[in-house]
């Protein structure tokens, strides 16, 4: 190349018009310096101008908390600041910008008076958070996952109300109180995590809330049972404290209902699911285990109260008697959702779902059909469908609980008082039962969890007092 520098050394001019086509005048080497300076400095400061973008803000409201949701779309860092005199929650953005509005976002109900935004130091977004009073704060950055990107998370917990939570409703004769059977009803998904989607997006976290509720409304009118809803509106609560709830309730069963989505759309059919402590049984119910415990990405729980459930839990020994009442309870409710539903399997599968892994509640993972499936979509979407699941369900609880209800209870109380067993023998009729033992049709239909008047032979009735 040393003859090439020659030829530019001994004609500067002319392959300096050549080279750059700058037009007669040379271009000197002071000059090129300048150039090359400028064009490297309004680099830097396109880089600099780069800001991460905040695209969307959404804002849940639940029970205990208010949610407020940041879509980034980077990764970006973050400070916070507590102010008084006015309450404010003060969130500083590195390098960001808000490009979503802030004016739609629903703050009734909610300990929040105004969300506004500002610039600092030229380059950073804040979030300024008008409070009514003082709370407790929480702010974290959720990685991606398949559903969203990065999501800068704030929450805002409630202060502890000066009155303790109410405990159970009893049932209460005049000189004893019996209590109801508590049935923890857990709609899956909420919130942030809307579950699966199917045609219309139609999101599974509204049709699973949608059935807990007519679930709950149903079980409510049977006397000696008492249903509560894990979570009661469109807010998402992590799998930890799902299990949680229910222990605190002291529940004697968690119902965690969910509509089920696969690749194919072809995939059909309602399931039953227990815990499982060994292995999925089959790759269906793995592949379902799998998914359902990655809600918490999803829902938005920080990092360091995720469950990591220890392997103690699972082996503890009060678990073999869980299992075994949930593996007995959820066949009766499959053999119920099999009369208004098809059955993907026909017996209770087992898997390691997170939501179940409590060592002494009775827990079961309902499917209520494929939501990816258009036609069990449609069904899934219509308020006859959803009531007659959730008849279904109810009916296999009560049915269950007829037969071995805990001790202490109004329908144990009952079952001592003159309740008996009787097996349903050739030619038997649902009517002749009722006149040989002095009650109503009606009263063996409701003990016993009935909706036809049809029996079996070698069905098991559980014969109220007369």
């Amino acid at each position: 190349m040393g003859w090439f520098s020659d030829m530019v050394a001994s004609r500067p001019l002319r392959a300096a018009r050549h080279v750059r086509g700058l037009g007669r005048r040379p271009v000197r080497p002071l000059t090129a310096l300048a150039i090359m300076f400028t064009v490297f400095a309004s680099g830097l400061h396109c880089t600099k101008a780069m800001a991460a973008e905040v695209s969307a803000v959404r804002l849940w409201r639940a029970p205990d908390h208010t949610r407020v949701v940041l879509d980034v779309s980077e990764q970006v860092s973050f400070t916070r600041l507590k102010l008084e005199n006015p309450e404010r929650f003060v969130v500083d953005l590195k390098n960001s910008r808000l490009t979503s509005s802030l004016a739609a976002l629903p703050l009734a109900g909610t300990p929040i008076s105004q969300l506004r935004s500002g610039i600092r130091e030229g380059t950073d977004l804040r979030l300024v958070v008008d409070l009514k009073s003082k709370v407790k704060t929480s702010v974290f950055l959720l990685p991606p996952n398949e559903v969203n990107g990065y999501r800068v998370v704030i929450d805002l917990f409630d202060p502890p109300s000066s009155q303790s939570d109410p405990e159970p409703v009893l049932s209460v004769d005049s000189l004893d109180a019996r209590r109801d059977i508590i049935v923890a009803i857990d709609a899956g998904h909420g919130g942030e995590d809307p579950g699966a989607s199917g045609p219309g997006n139609l999101r599974e976290k509204t049709v699973v809330l949608q059935i807990a509720r007519r679930l709950e409304q149903q079980l409510s009118g049977v006397p000696g049972f008492k249903p509560v809803l894990i979570r009661s509106g469109d807010y998402y609560v992590s799998l930890k404290s799902r299990r949680s709830k229910a222990r605190e309730l002291r529940a004697d069963l968690l119902v965690s209902i969910h509509a089920d989505a696969f690749r194919q759309t072809s995939a059909h059919g309602a399931s039953v699911y227990a815990l499982s402590t060994r292995g999925a049984t089959s790759t269906a119910a793995k592949y379902l285990a799998e998914n359902e415990n990655a809600a918490d990405l999803v829902g938005g729980v920080e990092v360091a109260e995720m469950d990591p459930v220890l392997a103690s839990v699972l082996t503890d020994l009060s678990m073999t008697g869980t299992l075994d009442t949930s593996l007995n309870l959820g066949a009766l409710i499959l053999e119920q959702i099999g009369g208004v539903a098809r059955l993907h399997k026909k017996q209770v599968e087992q898997a390691g779902f997170a939501v179940l892994k409590s060592p002494d509640v009775p827990s079961l993972l309902i499917e209520t059909g494929f939501i990816s499936n258009p036609t069990e979509s449609e069904r899934l979407s219509t308020p006859a469908y959803q009531d007659k699941m959730a008849r279904a369900i109810r009916r296999g609880i009560q049915s269950w609980f007829a037969r071995q209800p805990p001790p202490g209870t109004l329908l144990a109380w009952q079952r001592e008082q003159g309740g008996r067993e009787v097996t349903v023998a050739p030619g038997d009729t649902l009517s002749e039962i009722a006149q040989q033992h002095s009650v109503s049709v009606a009263s063996i239909k409701t003990t016993n969890g009935l909706n036809r008047d049809v029996i079996f032979v070698g069905q098991t009735l559980l014969i109220p007092d007369a």
